[in-house]
């Protein structure tokens, strides 16, 4: 069934490529929803064209009907079969943002053939890993303890509302400084595993293409109270963003490839 599946995928990137030139849907991140809206898409070109002389990534529109509805359940097929391995992958690679002694008890979450965010796995330890997001661009996995899943939560919750980003950070600051919305406790962990171009390859169980950033939390954090520079010094240097608001943190970067 996984090789369907990869059928189906390899099928997907030949059509964002050949879409470039011919006005076809365009995708940058071929995944279930892709799958579906490549069978819909097929459909809607076999109907409006009605077996005109075409080639669509190299299969002829002149198929007898019984071929193409065929093809069609083929790909429906290794939608749904792809279903757990998605998910498994979809933790792994979560799993890989996080601390290697934490990652057992880690809670999972992740997202459904939709590009709902969902729960994966329940956690045991403290630790919340994400997997990467199909409804944002570029590659990014994280992991943070559970004392900053209400700031997390919120973040995600105003989003969902249609909220911008500016919109975010300015509502969850006026609730901070109330006291309605509980903080990440001070020197909590976000880790962060991220690239433009980054990929989780499922045969290697490895992320590839990707670098880390660690963000500490330390809300109302001054320069006086940690001694930091308000740049980095060199690549991969701490230094204090935000200084003095409920926003303050350590960021380290290390640099790319390490």
């Amino acid at each position: 069934m996984r090789k369907l599946f990869k059928l189906a995928h390899t099928y997907s990137v030949l059509l964002r490529f050949k879409a470039r030139n011919s006005g076809f849907l365009f995708l940058e991140k071929p995944s279930n929803i892709t799958i579906y809206l490549l069978l819909i898409n097929s459909i809607e070109q076999y109907i409006l064209l009605n077996a005109r002389q075409f080639v669509y990534c190299g299969i002829s529109a002149q198929m007898k009907p019984l071929k193409f509805i065929s093809f069609c359940f083929l790909l429906a097929l290794c939608v749904s079969c792809n279903a757990q391995d998605n998910k498994e992958d979809q933790i792994k690679m979560a799993l890989l943002a996080a601390p290697v002694e934490v990652r057992d008890g880690a809670h999972v979450y992740g997202f459904d053939k939709d590009g709902k965010f969902i729960t994966l796995r329940e956690g045991t330890n403290g630790f919340i890993v994400r997997s990467d997001d199909p409804n944002q661009e570029g590659f990014e996995v994280v992991c943070y303890g559970v004392d900053a899943e209400p700031f997390m939560a919120r973040g995600r919750d105003l989003k969902a509302k249609g909220k911008s980003r500016a919109e975010v950070l300015t509502m969850r600051e006026a609730e901070a400084e109330a006291g309605t919305l509980k903080m990440p406790n001070y020197g909590s962990v976000l880790h962060i595993y991220y690239g433009q171009n980054a990929k989780y390859n499922p045969d290697t169980e490895e992320i590839e293409g990707a670098s880390y950033r660690y963000v500490i939390y330390t809300p109302k954090a001054t320069q006086a109270s940690t001694g930091l520079p308000l740049r980095p010094n060199g690549p991969g240097h701490p230094w204090l963003m935000f200084p003095g608001t409920h926003r303050a943190h350590i960021m380290i970067t290390p640099p790319e490839g390490n």
